[in-house]
This record gives C-alpha cells, sequence and structure tokens, in this order.
C-alpha cells in the first residue's frame, strides 16, 4: 500500500523533558491546527464525497473507520498509547463526519498530541535501559508483530514491552560479536537520532498524517499532498535521476521497497529487491550506520540519493529471509531512459533433436516521450516503437517464437498499452475505462497491422501492475498467448491530480494537491483488473503473498466487480491448448529441482511471516541464526551441484515459457 505518512513515531515534534512511565509529563509544546486547515479538510473530505470513483458516505460509519485508522496509522505496532489513552479518545469515534461540516480538526491534534508525550516517554526509557546490560540467559521473548496486539494497560506493561525491544536490538548486535560498550552505543544512537527528527515536527505533518488516514478509506490510491509534500511529489522524476533507483514507501515503522527501477543501481546490483525493508542508512563505507526505523520516508529519501559515484549502505530485512538483517553497498548513478527500455535476446533450447530460436523482448515500463512527441519529433521514443523495432530485428534472426516479459512492469501510459497490443491482434477493443457517473469509454486498437503472429508467451508477477495488466488481460481474452507467472498485483484504477491552490484562497498559502481515484478499468469480457489482478493461464506460486502484497493487502482496495462485455472476435490461438500446455508445465516442473526450491523458498517465508515473537535467550538467538546460515549454504552448495555451475539460480518461469513456445509449435 501507498501512504504519504503510515507512521509517524519520526514526525518532528518538540518536547523539553519527559520522566519514563510519568503519564502526566507536561512539558509539551503542543502541535495546534493553522487557520487553512480547516478549509482545506472541508473541501478535500467533500470533493472525495462526490467526485471519488466510489464516492463515499461521510456518515457515522466512515467516522469510525476514520477514527481507527487514524490511531492504527499513529501507533501501528500499539507500543505508545495506554489502552487508557484510547479510552479518553473514545469519545471521538463518531463526530469526525460532523466535523468536516464545520472544519473542526482539534482531536487530530488532541490525540497526537498525547502520542508525543508517549513518544518522548518511551524514548528516555530507553535510553536509561541502555546504561546497563541484559541477562542474555532468561528464557524470555519479544513480541514484534503487534499489529493486533492489545494496548497496554499501564505503565508496567509497557515498560516491560519496551524492556524486551531494547534489549531484541541489543541481543541481535551482541550476536555479530559485538561487546556491551559498541552495541549499547549503536542503539543509543538510534534513539537520540530518533528524538532528533520528532523534533522536527510540523502542524502541516500532524495535518497530512490525519487527511490520509481519512482519505485511504476511499482507496489506498487517493491521498492528500501537503505543500511541501505536493512539491517533492511534482520533482521527483528529476530528483530520482541520481540515486539507486527504487521506490520507497512507508509501512508501519519500516521504510520499504515497492519497487525497483528496471536498469538502475539497485537493479544492476541483485542485492536488494521489492518487498525487503530498510532499516539503517549509511554514508561511504566508513561512516556510521543512522537507523531510520520510524522515521519519515522523505527524510529516509534524502538519506539515500546523492551524487553519482558515490557509495550508500543500507542495512535491511530481506524479504526472502526475514530472519536476520544484512548491509549492503550500492554506488549511486544517473537513472538514463535508455537503461529502462525494452530490451531483446534470443534463447536456444533443443527439442526432439532440434534448435528452436526463441526471442525475448523484457519491458520495465510503458513509456513515451510525450514532449518529443508533441512537438513532432519523429523519433521519439516510446514502448510500442520501441518493441516494434525490437521485433522486426528478431524476426530477422527468424526467431520462432516471442515471449513478452513484463514481470516487475508497474505500468505506465495506457496508450502505449493499447498500441502495444494492436501490434499482436488485427483491430478491436483492448480496455475499458468506466468513470465516476459510469460512463463507459472503450480503448481501441484501429491498425490493422499485425507486426507478429506466431506463437507468444507474456510473463507477469505479482508486481506487474496497471498497464501491465491491461496488456497481458487482452492477450489472454482474445486468445492471443499464453499468460504466466504469478497472479498480478490488481491496480484497475485510474487516478488525477488536483491543484488545491486552483479551488481554495488561503491568502498566500498554499494548499497542496490532492490525487483522486476517478475511474475504473475493465478487461474487454468486462471484469475488472482491480483487487485481483490477471490470473495467468500457466500459474505459479509466488514467495511474495497476495496477503502482504499487491492491491488487496489494502483492506480499504476498490473490490473486483463486472460490466457488461464489449464485442470483440477473440484470435482464439491458444483457447483450444491451454489445458494440454499447463498438464506439459505441470509434469516438467514436478522434475525440475529449481521448482522444488521455489516451494521451499516460499514456505521458509510464509512460516517467518507467521512468526509473531523472537527468542530473548542468546543461547537460543544465536543457535537458530548458525542453522539457518548453515542450511542456507547447504542448499546453495546443493544448487550448484544440480546446475553444474556456480552461477546465480536459473530464471524459472522465463525457462518454462521457452519450453511452452516449444509445446505450442509443435501443435
Amino acid at each position: 500500500m501507498i501512504k504519504i505518512f503510515v507512521s509517524v513515531l519520526s514526525l518532528g515534534l518538540f518536547f523539553q523533558t519527559a520522566c519514563a512511565g510519568n503519564a502526566d509529563s507536561t512539558s509539551v509544546k503542543l502541535l495546534k491546527p493553522e487557520s487553512q486547515h480547516g478549509t482545506i479538510f472541508q473541501t478535500v473530505t467533500q470533493a472525495v464525497a462526490s467526485y471519488h470513483f466510489s464516492k463515499p458516505q461521510i456518515n457515522d460509519a466512515f467516522s469510525a473507520k476514520a477514527f481507527e485508522n487514524y490511531l492504527n496509522n499513529i501507533d501501528p505496532t500499539r507500543q505508545y498509547f495506554l489502552q487508557s489513552d484510547i479510552d479518553a479518545f473514545e469519545k471521538y469515534r463518531y463526530t469526525i463526519d460532523d466535523a468536516v461540516f464545520t472544519g473542526d480538526v482539534s482531536m487530530a491534534f488532541e490525540i497526537f498530541n498525547v502520542y508525543r508525550k508517549r513518544l518522548y516517554d518511551r524514548i528516555d526509557y530507553a535510553l536509561a535501559l541502555l546504561k546497563n546490560d541484559f541477562d542474555y540467559t532468561e528464557n524470555d521473548s519479544f513480541e514484534f508483530q503487534r499489529e493486533k496486539a492489545p494496548w497496554c494497560n499501564d505503565f508496567a506493561e509497557l515498560d516491560l514491552l519496551w524492556k524486551r525491544k531494547i534489549k531484541y536490538e541489543c541481543l541481535v548486535l551482541r550476536a555479530t560479536g559485538k561487546d556491551f560498550a559498541s552495541y549499547s552505543e549503536t542503539v543509543r544512537k538510534r534513539y537520540e537520532n530518533l528524538k532528533k527528527f520528532a523534533d522536527k515536527t510540523k502542524n502541516e505533518d500532524v495535518f497530512g498524517l490525519y487527511m490520509n488516514s481519512l482519505l485511504e478509506l476511499a482507496d489506498p490510491h487517493t491521498n492528500y499532498y501537503s505543500p511541501r509534500n505536493a512539491e517533492d511529489f511534482n520533482t521527483s522524476m528529476s530528483l530520482s535521476l541520481e540515486g539507486i533507483g527504487a521506490t520507497l514507501q512507508t509501512e508501519n515503522e519500516y521504510t520499504k521497497v515497492r519497487e525497483v527501477v528496471k536498469g538502475g543501481p539497485a537493479d544492476k546490483s541483485k542485492k536488494i529487491f521489492a518487498g525487503d525493508k530498510i532499516i539503517a542508512v549509511g554514508q561511504g563505507k566508513d561512516s556510521d550506520m543512522v537507523n531510520v526505523l520510524d522515521w519519515r520516508i522523505d527524510d529516509v529519501v534524502s538519506l539515500i540519493r546523492g551524487k553519482k559515484g558515490t557509495t550508500v549502505r543500507l542495512e535491511i530485512i530481506p524479504a526472502k529471509d526475514p530472519a536476520k538483517t544484512k548491509i549492503i553497498e550500492i554506488i549511486r548513478d544517473k537513472i538514463v531512459l535508455e537503461d529502462q527500455s525494452a530490451k531483446s535476446s534470443i534463447k536456444t533450447i533443443t527439442r526432439n533433436g532440434k534448435k528452436i530460436k526463441i526471442g525475448v523482448v523484457s519491458l520495465p515500463a510503458f513509456y513515451v516521450d510525450f514532449a518529443a512527441a508533441q512537438r513532432g519529433d519523429p523519433n521519439y521514443k516510446s514502448t510500442t516503437r520501441d518493441v516494434a523495432k525490437l521485433i522486426v530485428e528478431l524476426k530477422k534472426e527468424k526467431v520462432q517464437g516471442l515471449i513478452i516479459d513484463l514481470r516487475n512492469n508497474g505500468g505506465g501510459s495506457l496508450q502505449e498499452a493499447v498500441d502495444l497490443t494492436g501490434l499482436f491482434i488485427k483491430t478491436g477493443p483492448v480496455v475499458q475505462v468506466k468513470d465516476v457517473s459510469e460512463n463507459v469509454k472503450t480503448e481501441n486498437d484501429d491498425n490493422e497491422a499485425v507486426l507478429y503472429d506466431g506463437p507468444l508467451t507474456v510473463l507477469v508477477n505479482r508486481f506487474s501492475a496497471s498497464a501491465s495488466e491491461i496488456f497481458a488481460g487482452a492477450i489472454q481474452d482474445y486468445g492471443r498467448g499464453i499468460v504466466m507467472g504469478e497472479r498480478t498485483f490488481g491496480k484497475g484504477t485510474v487516478q488525477n491530480m488536483v491543484d488545491l491552490d486552483n479551488f481554495i484562497m488561503l491568502n498566500g498559502k498554499k494548499a497542496g494537491q490532492v490525487k483522486l481515484t476517478i475511474a475504473k478499468f475493465y478487461r474487454v469480457t468486462g471484469s475488472s483488473t482491480q483487487h485481483k489482478g490477471v490470473t495467468p493461464d500457466i500459474e505459479f506460486p509466488g514467495v511474495f503473498s497476495s496477503a502482504k502484497y499487491g492491491e488487496e493487502a489494502n483492506e480499504f482496495a476498490l473490490p473486483w466487480d463486472q460490466i457488461s462485455s464489449t464485442a470483440f472476435l477473440p484470435v482464439n490461438m491458444v483457447n483450444a491448448t491451454r489445458g494440454d500446455l499447463l498438464a506439459k508445465t505441470e509434469t516438467r516442473l514436478q522434475t525440475n529441482p529449481e521448482y522444488k526450491y521455489l516451494l521451499e523458498d516460499i514456505d521458509y517465508v510464509h512460516k517467518e511471516e507467521l512468526k509473531k515473537y523472537v527468542t530473548l535467550n542468546e543461547a537460543r538467538y544465536k543457535a537458530n541464526t548458525e542453522l539457518q546460515d548453515k542450511q542456507k549454504k547447504q542448499r546453495e552448495e546443493e544448487r550448484k551441484k544440480v546446475r553444474k555451475v556456480a552461477t546465480q539460480a536459473p530464471d524459472l518461469i522465463l525457462e518454462e515459457a521457452e519450453e511452452t513456445l516449444a509445446d505450442m509449435m509443435e501443435k
């Protein structure tokens, strides 16, 4: 899910002194609403109610959900508020809808100011704990998955929770061989840095958090951007040109990699992937690592960005091995368009003693140079133009089958998805778009030319989204080719950016922007790509579960639905053979050792995700990590022996797509 401020444990605050465990500590400079906030609050919420695709009702039910969401966004792991705080806030549960009409946002600040007191209380308590070492022989554990845990009843419970939390942070470092002076200093710096960043919170930050807690109830892609964040958003493309090439998002207290940009430094490093969580950042090879747990995402981005050629170190929790952290190095570089363009390669496989040449087109995004096209440049870059050139070159090489690889393609230009589909069909509708007024518009391919009419497979995975889903869905619906891989992301909605300064006069102050969901995509069959995504004809299990990654992972995602099918003429090149092709794939996979390893990876990750506790006993902790390291090493050695080469693991889905194309040619 994408949240502008999901966790605010890092939002700047000002606090002088807090005594650990003292609920009455009041030395706090209170944050409060500014004069423009009420007007923005009214305008945005009423606009969402009127113009959002789902037209959410602003009533008591909405108020109750917004209330819960705001609390969860402030304290997602339930380690700051007490149950008595929550009880005191209950008076606001059904008042948010009423406040929309009065422009009253004081409730948001009252709750946040209580949170600030708890935050500083916990930081001071953590620093006090670090003056002495812990007893690591005790048989105790720390509950690190606390999203659904009850709030602590009193400070005694809260202190015990935090003692276990700090002890665990120390144990992780102690297990690497560091002494108390070293690891206590590292953890101490984490919380001193947290306090420094907490000192920077402005009224605008609290308001932004509150607005987004309300807006995401409409859907996860409807967001409010404060003036500062609107400016960052509008310049993000140019600012991201020098860095590591990764899209980040906030998830609870973590900064998580949402997407790795194809051709960027992160992608080329093969060290960090979508789903990995960044917990610390270091500059160069020798500087101290700065812990970024609970930080604002814009502050994390500012640490990671830097000049081309410089090194950034990241401490990450790998999505595929979440049991422990690792530190990686990435050299920042300039991300150029050429690195993100479509590329081709040729694979050769042997079937019944004959060599079969297969073309592979890897497409990282659906891009188009609008500026060049508008000024009449005959050589402007676009997805369809580039892919067409590659296909012509591949046909000259006499390839007998074609693979379009859309894995990790997060989408882009809708028109390019339509035009690309047109390279493989004569004419016809490609996608339907329904707007907020329930008007349905069909986007068509009107070019009768078919550039490639041979055997075709399309590869997708959990991070193929939006335009990728439109193209894959059309190829599947027309029966033009076989879609293979994992079920896709499921983003079937259209957003529009609204500049609030065009509607609100604030006496010189800026109002920010709103990204509003205004329409929904539907396949030619009438089935939405929203929520469910595209289910491949030949589906592979994925390491990244749909419950945690993808549109359906967000409880506020718009639902799947269906409209009437539009008239289209299927090609039906593969419809009759889908079942046979699937059966052949399943037979091959039963004896493919890489498929066995994939299932083992999935089982391991899913088991780790279910764990809620981690041991605080040093002997047990070390034994567990040593066993995992040993098993991982043995497994890698086994894989190398099976492959008979010491290279990285093969691309199972790509290899199976090649075999499927060979199956199609036998018909």
